[in-house]
């Protein structure tokens, strides 16, 4: 069996995903303009200047700390009732395209993203990917978010779930692919036999010219109800991670301030994830697979 592996930043949808609901949580009074500035906008202005994964890792749990004391409830209701709004115009009909050729080739389809498989899974709902890979938070009894996070779908942490889902389901990652445009996904690509470079950073465009890896650009988005019929909104997949909603926040209160001044637009937030940690919980647990005739 061969499987085709896919990011969702940058890959399968023209944003970040993780900042692309800063808007709803704003206007749902989760988010307030004084906490964005004293808790983010200068530990992520500095990260766009340069910082060391060390610094990454603890801006990473800084951000995750915002959401402490968060409804899961109330969140899976934002994400449910703005999808639309949110993500039907940033697909990229390239990577729809690609979708649907792995899947006439008979190989299996999977979404891997360190975002928060909140955000992830009704995205792969529309998609109609059935499995995803994602970053998972931490609730309480109540559940609410801790500001912690259970498993982190980032860097090494991918590799590992997807040689974990390659035993489990019989995978031949050899013959398999895997997409991104991240140099963080290096270990994604490493796994596979056919690694595709999307939209590449330039530390990857720079390993893809020395492996002489396939490089792709997408660069057509496409609204997904044009491609993809589009299903009722489902429940939430699982609890948001903290950091989607951090990084989100910071660039909906940049994007306001610079409307304000017409000032230049601030850099994107690629790169905001950090390292994954060590020891980290089995990663082929946080597999999720949504439910047939959706």
């Amino acid at each position: 069996m061969e499987a085709a592996f896919f990011d969702l930043d940058k890959t399968v949808i023209a944003r970040a995903s993780m900042v692309a609901f800063g808007r709803p949580f704003y206007r749902q009074g989760l988010i307030s303009r004084s906490l964005i500035l004293r808790s983010l906008y200068g530990q992520l202005v500095y990260m766009h200047l340069g910082a060391s994964e060390e610094k990454l890792a603890r801006m990473r749990d800084s951000v995750l700390a915002l959401t402490k004391g968060w409804e899961r409830a109330r969140v899976a209701e934002i994400v449910r009732e703005t999808l639309d709004e949110v993500v039907q115009p940033i697909v990229y009909g390239e990577a729809l395209a690609l979708i649907e050729e792995h899947r006439a080739a008979g190989r299996a389809v999977y979404v891997i993203s360190a975002s928060p498989e909140e955000i992830v899974g009704p995205i792969c709902e529309y998609l109609g990917v059935e499995d995803f890979i994602a970053t998972r938070a931490k609730l309480d009894e109540e559940g609410r978010y801790t500001g912690e996070t259970e498993f982190y779908a980032y860097g090494p942490n991918k590799a590992i779930a997807m040689h974990e889902i390659a035993d489990e389901r019989g995978i031949d990652l050899r013959a398999s692919y895997a997409y991104s445009d991240s140099a963080t996904d290096l270990p994604m690509l490493q796994a596979v036999g056919h690694p595709v470079v999307v939209n590449p950073d330039r530390e990857l465009a720079k390993t893809a010219r020395e492996h002489g890896w396939e490089v792709r650009r997408f660069v057509r988005p496409v609204r997904l109800r044009d491609r993809v019929p589009m299903p009722p909104p489902g429940p939430s997949a699982a609890a948001v991670a903290g950091l989607a909603a951090g990084g989100a926040a910071w660039l909906w209160h940049h994007r306001t301030q610079r409307n304000r001044r017409h000032a230049p637009p601030p850099a994107g937030l690629a790169g905001l994830a950090a390292r994954a940690r060590s020891g980290a919980t089995r990663s082929a647990a946080s597999l999720r697979r949504l439910p047939r005739g959706r």
